[in-house]
């Protein structure tokens, strides 16, 4: 019997904590290989769509939190690859900062009364 995970959407003001966390565990890493990172970092709940993850990617370029220079994939592909700057290390403290405050928000409003 195979076992069917559920995807869910990618909780709203996540994307650039997801993004900018896998750029520091993988370091440099073209669109498609950060789409798959966070997929199977989440073990296929979580899948950022291409519509999403580029404009993004584009947004945290104009931020100075990534670099991106165009390569060739292993399969021979031109490729934009992605790298996180010093300035988007100090944005992903922000982020996970502000991601862990919130949680802890939702989880003491959802403990039994």
């Amino acid at each position: 019997m195979s076992v069917t995970r559920q995807r869910d959407e990618i909780p709203p003001g996540t994307l650039y904590l997801l993004i900018l966390r896998t750029l520091a565990r993988s370091g440099e890493l073209h669109g498609f290989e950060i789409a798959s990172a966070i997929q199977q970092g989440t073990e296929g709940v979580l899948q950022v769509e291409e519509g999403s993850l580029y404009p993004a990617l584009q947004r945290m370029l104009l931020k100075g939190w990534v670099t991106a220079e165009w390569g060739v994939t292993s399969g021979n592909r031109r490729a934009r690859y992605y790298q996180m700057t010093p300035l988007g290390r100090k944005q992903l403290e922000i982020e996970l900062s502000q991601y862990r405050r919130v949680n802890l928000a939702i989880e003491k409003l959802l403990e039994p009364t």
